[in-house]
């Protein structure tokens, strides 16, 4: 696999079966994806940016995939049901010129808009062309810890009047249950002495905010 360093180059490694198998287990955080809650912004077809979070051994299966509209550009709203810390982007891209060129990434900003991608993104990358899964893009992965919502913006292809993306596969690490967190700060938020005078606990007012 190809690691793509920024606007750098690349650096390849060999790997055996048994580190594919464990390529697998690293880009499984599709799992972790609210899959039914994911929006593709202008995708040719309702639905299709949906299908191209899935497993790793079926990352070259091109029977599914999400294809531009009105341009080349696509942005995906990707919510996740936990906290996420995100380490690397891999994806698989169409034929020819309708492979992805650019990709710009953002942090817990649910519902973005075309309109919104003009603010500066978390990082972003010139794009080689893949379609078979090898270049990997590894993150500032202090800037995605604590990850609940990650847009990704595609704003143009190498010349194709569309853009088309095969796999988009996330590493990283799951920190938690989102529902988890949230009961956590209700109870603490609750459980306030009496000898505290009304007084929340700092704790507890680090997790409400």
């Amino acid at each position: 696999m190809a690691h793509h360093h920024g606007h750098g180059g690349a650096c390849s490694h060999e790997h055996d079966h048994e580190e594919s198998d464990e390529l697998g287990v690293q880009y499984s955080l599709y799992q972790k994806i609210d899959l039914e809650k994911v929006a593709c912004l202008n995708e040719l077809v309702e639905g299709s940016g949906k299908t191209v979070f899935k497993p790793w051994d079926q990352r070259l299966i091109k029977d599914q995939y999400v294809q531009s509209d009105a341009d080349e550009e696509l942005l995906f709203n990707i919510p996740f049901t936990g906290q996420i810390k995100l380490k690397a982007v891999l994806l698989v891209g169409g034929e020819g010129n309708s492979h992805p060129a650019k990709m710009r990434l953002f942090k817990n900003r649910p519902t973005m808009s075309f309109d919104d991608t003009t603010i500066e993104p978390e990082q972003e990358f010139e794009l080689t062309r893949d379609e078979s899964g090898t270049v990997e893009y590894p993150l500032r992965v202090a800037k995605f810890a604590n990850l609940t919502h990650l847009s990704i913006h595609f704003p143009t292809n190498f010349g194709d009047e569309s853009t088309k993306i095969y796999y988009i596969g996330l590493r990283g690490e799951f920190q938690g249950e989102l529902r988890d967190q949230v009961v956590l700060a209700v109870y603490e938020a609750r459980a306030i002495p009496q000898d505290h005078k009304g007084e929340i606990p700092e704790g507890a007012r680090q997790n409400i905010f």
